[in-house]
């Protein structure tokens, strides 16, 4: 019994370093030796099977799980140390973004770092061309599953975000924010909102 689950570590190894290899040889991505992406986890160089390029940069111990997508769309994604991206998210690149070390995605969030313009009723949405200002999320970051992250967000160091959360404006650090659109409702460890620190300016419209 030993030697057969011997074998079937052998051969798992086996595959994910010809995976990994496959992934460094795809020009802009870098896949550490020690990252773990799930077998049905997907790192798209040609989302939408056009060759849109960009930079995908995974960090030491990031770890990508089932059924999730990361696709630089011409852009950027850059993981820091020990992320994790929780099953099925979806996490694009366009105007580029930035993920700090040890934060934790979980299953279902989508952060697209770009929109759609539609000023022209008259054109299709399509050809009107898009934004993309980029997205920043800080370090020890927590994302609760389903979230929403929209192009121009920048969410601080600490943050926890409730789950289903739909972020369109930026959120200061060490802070708790819920909803739809995401408001801030109170600082880390306080238990209550300090009147202070999360006045109406600094929470999302």
């Amino acid at each position: 019994m030993f030697g057969v689950s011997r074998l079937k570590r052998y051969w798992a190894e086996w595959r994910w370093a010809r995976r990994r290899r496959a992934f460094n040889r795809v020009p802009g991505f870098v896949v550490p030796a020690d990252v773990w992406i799930a077998p049905t986890a997907q790192l798209q160089a040609s989302p939408d099977g056009f060759g849109y390029g960009g930079r995908l940069r995974l960090s030491t111990g990031a770890r990508i799980s089932d059924g999730a997508i990361l696709a630089p769309y011409g852009g950027s994604i850059e993981l820091g140390e020990n992320v994790f991206i929780g099953p099925y998210c979806v996490i694009y690149g366009h105007g580029g973004l930035v993920i700090g070390r040890h934060t934790m995605i979980a299953a279902h969030t989508v952060i697209i770092p770009s929109n759609h313009r539609f000023d022209d009723p008259h054109r299709p949405i399509g050809q009107q061309g898009e934004t993309s200002l980029g997205i920043t999320i800080g370090q020890d970051v927590w994302i609760g599953c389903g979230v929403r992250i929209l192009d121009g967000v920048e969410i601080g160091d600490g943050c926890v975000i409730g789950a289903g959360a739909v972020v369109t404006g930026s959120i200061p650090p060490g802070t708790v924010a819920v909803g739809v659109p995401a408001r801030v409702i109170k600082s880390r460890g306080t238990g209550h909102t300090d009147p202070i620190e999360l006045s109406a300016s600094t929470q999302l419209p």
